[in-house]
């Protein structure tokens, strides 16, 4: 890819941290919105966008908790789904229309049956929480303006994925900042919400090499998948975390922490983002776990 003036939106969140990160790595020159910019804000955007003057633009911004989403839907969809055409609409006001990726969720899939699995770009969208509806939203946007405008939109659908510096109310940080407590005898118990979903997770290092690859080499109005293109359950990213540290500890489910509707499983099928990109992911599952434990250790 040749070096580009990239703007990342949510560059304050924890993957915008990454992509800055492996941006300046890839020799790219990356600037953001700036932190007093709200994505709701359309003429404050729209300055910010034009002042950036961007080759590409890397759409990060979000609520991105689903948990959140059902305590306060018009906020979810003020920023997830209204945020975006606000950005588009600035976009479009460039002298230069830069590519768009934007970052949407596998959440969209919603409630799939089993044989559904892995799932695949091509799934109608089903979501069951405000923070999904939100999303799919989001990209029927996103898809609208290349259709109808003509902007270069690509759109990526991450699964799950986690890293050093995930806020610690996300799953896998949750359970290792237990595990650290057990570790000092803080703590005699691990507590999840529903111990039986299974995710398919990556490690956020992975996801962000996916993202500026396909700023590169995603087809405009196209959608990749970004996972790893396996699953495992929460009672295994417990235990597995729990044999890292060398400790013992039950797992116990907190009913605080069950969600009012939880999709049994999510895994997807990459081929599309390999086949377009050749990317797959480096960093295997204990590693990404292991990274993130040591984060916390030094929390």
């Amino acid at each position: 890819m040749r070096r580009v003036r990239v703007l990342v939106t949510g560059s304050s969140g924890f993957v915008g941290a990454w992509m800055l990160r492996h941006l300046a790595e890839a020799g790219d020159k990356a600037v953001t919105l700036g932190d007093d910019v709200d994505i709701r804000d359309r003429p404050a955007v729209a300055e910010a966008v034009a002042a950036a003057a961007p080759d590409a633009v890397c759409h990060l911004a979000a609520q991105a908790s689903v948990g959140q989403s059902w305590q306060d839907e018009g906020a979810t969809f003020a920023v997830n789904a209204l945020g975006v055409v606000h950005l588009l609409d600035a976009v479009a006001g460039c002298e230069r229309v830069p590519r768009v990726l934007l970052v949407s969720s596998a959440e969209v899939y919603g409630r799939v049956s089993p044989e559904s699995l892995p799932l695949r770009e091509d799934l109608p969208f089903a979501p069951n929480s405000p923070y999904g509806a939100s999303k799919a939203a989001a990209e029927l946007v996103g898809l609208q303006a290349w259709l109808g405008r003509g902007i270069e939109v690509v759109r990526a659908r991450p699964f799950n994925h986690t890293g050093a510096g995930q806020p610690g109310t996300y799953v896998v940080p949750s359970i290792a900042r237990q595990v650290v407590a057990v570790e000092r005898g803080e703590r005699k118990a691990v507590e999840v919400g529903n111990l039986d979903v299974r995710r398919d997770i990556s490690d956020v290092r992975d996801v962000v090499r996916a993202y500026r690859l396909l700023l590169e080499q995603g087809e405009p109005g196209a959608v990749y998948n970004v996972c790893r293109g396996s699953s495992i359950s929460i009672a295994e990213v417990a235990g597995r975390l729990l044999a890292l540290a060398g400790v013992d500890a039950p797992v116990r489910v907190d009913p605080a922490l069950v969600r009012p509707v939880d999709l049994p499983e999510l895994r997807g099928d990459p081929a599309r983002l390999h086949a377009a990109a050749g990317w797959s992911p480096a960093i295997d599952l204990d590693g990404m776990l292991a990274d993130v434990l040591a984060a916390w250790r030094a929390a």
